[in-house]
């Protein structure tokens, strides 16, 4: 991890000439611009993971005839497989689909709710003041099986065992741990090696595997052929539901069948802001994507290109906006079930131009009050989620923008008897503040991180991108935005360029911000400008990773083409045909 951390730095550092692509975002700014590789142009499919192995079954499904939907399905059951430190069956999933045939976006909601048997008066008389990290309590229901059958239902084409095939097969026969994967693994093995499980699901020789190492896991394959076989139901009511149910018991764990067998996903609109022409389309809560949308909101009036790139300045505003919409974040983001969100005022340009009254061009804010809509909040949590992203284009110009998380790592260290995978832990990101939007209640969906995102030009697709980890997601989706609509950068560039990563912010979980948070600034941001930063009032501090990780595919519709990025914090690769 050092090792690839400290060459990012390095490189991100140095400057390279790049090819511009002028139809995302205008003319390109004069000068240069970083790059670890070009961007990858295909004309019939596309597809960006975090995997390559992922990136290649993604392929090779849309090169059989299937769909977007197929190919991203069958990468993100590779990459539970790959990829166990982020996500996996026992996690949840959101979506946004671009459908060719009725113009339009469609969101998918996928994420599990808590159990019925465990109540808030548990937590009290265990003298707890906040959801635990790892173990049974923080559990909720996984909703990716069953956000894979919405996505097959509405949108597939081949077979879901042949959608599915490739994780079996790799899960079976094993393949290679790649190196920041490895790291993880390796990092998570420490935390969890005792709980029930886990060390027989992913320590098979007493350790974590080490880059290049082989790795199989048949208890997965075996899950995975019962589901594609059998179905969703396996999973929730049948007998993989009664497995987890006996297994829970037996720890402790307060998830039944009962809750697997109520489990539903949900179809929802997805919510946009126009933003220098385009619209940018995020999900509602229970996650923070509409944080995105506030951000844009109150930064759309300045000159962000006239700043300069990564300027003082520049950044400056980018980070007292994050300030200013994870206020509201933390006081209204919960399940719309439960609380009402008031999302149509959130996102609105006149609650914008209220809220930017709050930024102070000169000086960092060290607190911020959330909007008074007159409606009834620990940052380390937020921080740390991992996570997958991954996109998907198809031959009949449709679009996949899919995230999918146990949450902290490999989740709860919770691993089912002989199912090969983990229980999330998204559960710990309920408040138990009596009274707040986000409180744990039985049968809620806690708030979420994971935020697929997508972009639309006059009505068509343009781009479908998203940025991994935890509470950096709304943030880097707007640096990803901003490089692409205000700077005019590819998309490889895009997300190759250096990024901050503000923390400390108030959260959905209780922890109220007093001191301005801290300032994380990739090695790529010039020492001037960090001295700058800090005499307008911001904590600045060092940190080698956090930063996320991203995928993106555009569609260029001038040239009827794909355009694929998946940038160097991680393993990933974009791959066409």
């Amino acid at each position: 991890m050092l090792r690839h951390t400290a060459l990012f730095g390095l490189v991100v550092g140095m400057l390279a000439l790049t090819t511009a692509w002028p139809a995302l975002g205008g003319d390109r700014i004069t000068g240069r611009a970083f790059a670890t590789r070009s961007e990858v142009i295909a004309p019939h499919g596309m597809a960006a993971t975090s995997q390559p192995l992922a990136t290649q079954i993604a392929l090779d499904i849309l090169k059989r005839g299937g769909s977007a939907a197929d190919a991203a399905i069958a990468a993100n059951a590779a990459l539970g497989l790959m990829e166990p430190t982020g996500n996996g069956i026992g996690g949840d999933l959101f979506a946004i689909v671009w459908d060719a045939k009725t113009g339009r976006l469609y969101g998918l909601n996928a994420s599990g709710r808590s159990p019925y048997g465990l109540q808030r008066r548990d937590f009290n008389e265990q003298g707890l003041s906040s959801v635990p990290p790892y173990g049974p309590l923080p559990v909720t229901v996984p909703g990716c099986v069953d956000g894979w059958y919405e996505l097959h239902t509405r949108f597939g084409q081949l077979p879901m065992r042949d959608v599915l095939g490739p994780a079996i097969s790799y899960a079976r026969e094993g393949f290679p741990v790649s190196e920041l994967i490895a790291y993880y693994w390796s990092l998570g093995s420490q935390r969890l090696c005792e709980h029930p499980g886990f060390a027989e699901t992913f320590l098979p020789a007493g350790r974590a595997p080490r880059a290049g190492e082989m790795f199989r896991n048949p208890a997965l394959a075996e899950t995975l052929s019962r589901i594609a076989e059998q179905g969703r139901d396996v999973f929730y009511r049948g007998e993989l539901a009664d497995v987890i149910d006996a297994f829970c018991q037996r720890v402790g764990c307060y998830l039944r069948k009962g809750d697997l067998a109520e489990h539903t996903s949900t179809w929802i609109d997805p919510v946009s802001t126009n933003y220098r022409g385009y619209d940018v389309w995020e999900l509602p809560p229970n996650g923070q994507g509409i944080a995105v949308l506030q951000m844009l909101n109150i930064l759309e009036p300045y000159d962000l290109r006239g700043m300069g790139h990564n300027s003082a300045e520049y950044l400056h505003h980018l980070i007292e906006a994050k300030k200013i919409a994870y206020e509201d974040r933390a006081r209204y983001y919960a399940d719309p079930d439960f609380s009402q969100v008031p999302v149509a005022r959130l996102i609105s340009k006149d609650y914008a131009a209220l809220r930017r009254n709050l930024l102070d061009s000169q000086k960092a804010a060290r607190r911020i009050p959330a909007g008074d809509i007159g409606l009834a909040r620990d940052e380390g949590k937020l921080r740390e989620g991992d996570t997958i992203y991954l996109t998907v284009a198809d031959k009949d110009r449709n679009m996949v923008s899919l995230i999918q998380s146990n949450y902290r790592g490999f989740g709860s260290g919770l691993c089912p008897d002989g199912l090969g995978f983990c229980l999330q832990d998204r559960g710990e990101l309920f408040s138990l503040e009596e009274g707040h939007p986000n409180v744990y209640e039985p049968h809620k969906r806690p708030f979420h991180t994971i935020i697929p995102a997508f972009v639309t030009k006059d009505g068509a697709p343009f781009l479908s991108f998203g940025v991994m980890g935890g509470d950096m997601q709304p943030q880097g989706h707007v640096q990803i935005l901003c490089n692409i609509l205000d700077f005019g950068l590819n998309l490889q560039e895009a997300g190759d360029a250096a990024r901050f990563h503000h923390t400390g912010s108030s959260t959905p979980t209780g922890e109220v911000m007093g001191s301005g948070g801290m300032v994380a600034l990739e090695s790529g941001i010039a020492v001037e400008v960090r001295r700058e930063l800090a005499r307008r009032g911001h904590r600045i501090h060092f940190a080698t990773g956090g930063y996320g990780g991203y995928q993106a595919i555009g569609y260029d519709a001038e040239n009827d083409v794909y355009r694929g990025a998946s940038e160097s914090r991680k393993d990933g690769q974009a791959g066409g045909y």
